[in-house]
């Protein structure tokens, strides 16, 4: 009879069914995809999002160029500040020098005479009384005159001192407008460069559409220009009839505040006049961030130019040009008139009537005429 065993249950570790085997390499599978996959790749943002982006940038660039043109005029100023400073502290070196050689001429007078005055036993002793007198006068002149040296002395001490001390303060001052117009000089660079890789980026087809974007921004603006100008025409007939209307009932009168002001106004667009002959002599001229001419401008470089041409100064930066003369309303705005752009007041153009100015642009454009509402307006200036 044959011995009898038990059967063994069969071994984990033994054959999987197909069913387990299947599963196991279908997970294996999904999970080596899963590591294996990139990760997405970022939206590629919209035409519209570009031009957003790129008109950001060159506003930013622009007020970058304000900071540089504010620092590099304050540098300009304090380069010839220090620059006197130094050849007066050289002069007044000189003069202490002087000062301190008079001084050692009567110290050494002083010891060939005697080191103090004779007193009244000397004149006792003295061989000869005239002597005695003679130098006695000899040591108060000297002393006076010394006691003259002295005093010039210190007083050249001191104000040389604190030339000295001025002429420092200058330096470290020169020192950091310096750092402030290179770091805004990099900061429009870095800028500008953004843009430039932006709209390199582009293809083809996104270049005609932000070119549509653009024609359509500037139709706008011009469709609001040509509103502002039949607005405008409408107030000065207006004006005009109402004057002639209360000219007849009024009779002649004196007429001395109205010649006045009629004279002042005269003077005042004969130099709006000039300004814009200037500006429009212009056109054409490319966009350089940094230049106020004559073969490049940027734009309050272009203003300022413009109203020198006029005989009248105006500060080199848009912070500065915005608070020189008197402000008016936009449909108050004259032909001459400057006018500033975004909440930061970082461009200006000059205005030429009908709702439109002419303005240097941006890097990569010319100096042009363009509707005064293709950026947001912040105020209008009448220069003074």
């Amino acid at each position: 009879m044959a011995p009898h065993r038990k059967s063994r249950p069969p071994s984990s570790l033994g054959i999987r069914t197909p069913a387990l085997a299947t599963a196991a390499l279908t997970s294996v599978a999904l999970l080596s995809q899963t590591a294996d996959a990139s990760p997405a790749a970022e939206p590629r943002p919209s035409t519209e999002e570009v031009q957003k982006k790129i008109d950001d940038l060159y506003q930013q660039a622009g007020t970058a160029t304000e900071k540089y043109n504010a620092a590099k005029e304050k540098t300009t100023k304090q380069r010839k500040r220090v620059a006197t400073l130094l050849d007066d502290v050289a002069q007044r070196t000189e003069k202490l020098n002087s000062a301190r050689e008079a001084l050692g001429t009567f110290a050494a007078a002083q010891y060939r005479t005697g080191a103090s005055a004779p007193d009244s036993a000397s004149l006792l002793l003295a061989d000869n009384p005239q002597d005695y007198f003679d130098q006695t006068q000899l040591m108060n002149r000297l002393t006076a005159r010394q006691k003259q040296a002295v005093d010039e002395y210190v007083t050249q001490r001191a104000t040389t001192s604190k030339k000295r001390q001025e002429a420092s303060e200058g330096l470290e001052t020169l020192t950091t407008t310096q750092s402030t117009l290179k770091t805004s000089k990099a900061d429009v660079q870095r800028k500008l460069a953004e843009a430039r890789e932006l709209l390199s980026k582009l293809t083809a087809e996104e270049k005609v559409r932000l070119a549509a974007i653009e024609r359509k921004k500037q139709e706008e603006a011009q469709r609001k220009a040509d509103e502002l100008a039949r607005q405008q025409a409408a107030d000065a007939e207006r004006r005009r009839q109402e004057a002639a209307t209360q000219g007849t009932g009024a009779g002649t009168g004196t007429g001395t505040g109205t010649g006045s002001t009629a004279g002042s106004d005269s003077a005042s667009s004969t130099k709006a006049a000039k300004a814009l002959a200037f500006a429009r002599a212009q056109i054409g001229k490319p966009y350089v961030w940094g230049a106020s001419g004559p073969g490049s401008y940027d734009c309050s470089g272009l203003t300022q130019a413009a109203w020198k041409a006029a005989g009248v100064t105006l500060p080199r930066t848009t912070w500065d040009q915005v608070d020189t003369g008197t402000t008016v309303s936009v449909d108050n705005a004259q032909p001459g008139d400057l006018v500033f752009f975004y909440d930061d007041i970082s461009h200006v153009g000059i205005y030429i009537g009908d709702g439109m100015m002419i303005h240097a642009p941006k890097p990569g454009a010319y100096v042009r005429e363009e509707s005064i509402y293709y950026m947001p307006i912040h105020s209008v200036v009448r220069p003074g």
